[in-house]
């Protein structure tokens, strides 16, 4: 049975500095299971914080990055090393863990392929880490930012990617939200995780963290459609917990 827990923390630093040590112990036990772990990585204000406070943790060598494979839930389709990129603003972060052999599997950056073409390649890049028969690894812990408007990855409401079910990886066009071209995990792909952690702060989320606690369904809240298979963890500050009841 999958658990559902609502952690408030004081502000947004408390919130990253409280998240990367509950991360890493997460890690280790999947590590302490399983022999490895995968992680899925999120991008934006509380994303960014989080994989900087968990750069700079003095237990981040607790876990063994080389049995970790980091992945990402969505990405802005933009060219190699543009700064509105999840994986370069993470750089940080991926720089401190990837000499310690974790295995970094970014989203294909805009080459001048169709963004569907690079939606595929890491569908099978996906494939290829995943039991036979499998089209995903269990991700033991996916991570997830809260949008002011409830989306989650590149899943907006109303947007026709809560509706795509037929893959795990897809194109994103015409976002409500620049870039206009984004590659996303499904939604039943988000759910493929042991774990699913969803991070507000700030009171610009505070509306949609409330909307999507009353589960009114992807078209209108994308966040409160994710669920994981074990535990989906509310990780929130004051600001963002305001208008929950």
């Amino acid at each position: 049975m999958s658990t559902d827990r609502v952690l408030v923390h004081r502000d947004a630093a408390l919130l990253a500095q409280a998240a990367a040590a509950r991360l890493l112990t997460a890690l280790a036990d999947a590590q302490s299971a399983r022999g490895t772990a995968h992680l899925v990585l999120t991008g934006g204000r509380n994303g960014n914080a989080l994989l900087a406070a968990l750069a700079a943790h003095p237990a981040r060598d607790a876990v063994d990055w080389a049995r970790v494979d980091l992945w990402w839930g969505d990405e802005r389709y933009l060219p190699a090393g543009d700064p509105e990129r999840n994986a370069v603003q993470a750089a940080a972060f991926l720089d401190a863990v990837r000499p310690l052999g974790a295995r970094v599997h970014e989203m294909p950056p805009a080459d001048g392929t169709p963004a569907e073409t690079a939606a595929d390649r890491y569908a099978a890049d996906l494939a290829a880490a995943a039991a036979p028969g499998e089209r995903l690894p269990v991700f033991d812990v996916l991570l997830l930012g809260v949008g002011p408007d409830a989306h989650v990855a590149s899943l907006f409401p109303g947007h026709p990617g809560t509706e795509r079910t037929d893959g795990t990886v897809i194109a994103v066009h015409d976002s409500p939200k620049p870039p206009p071209t984004r590659l996303s995990l499904t939604l039943p792909a988000l759910q493929h995780a042991r774990q699913v952690w969803l991070l507000a702060a700030g009171e610009d989320k505070a509306e949609a963290v409330a909307l999507a606690r009353t589960s009114p369904g992807a078209a209108k809240a994308p966040a409160g459609a994710v669920h994981g298979t074990e535990l989906t963890l509310w990780l929130l500050d004051g600001s963002a917990a305001a208008e929950l009841a």
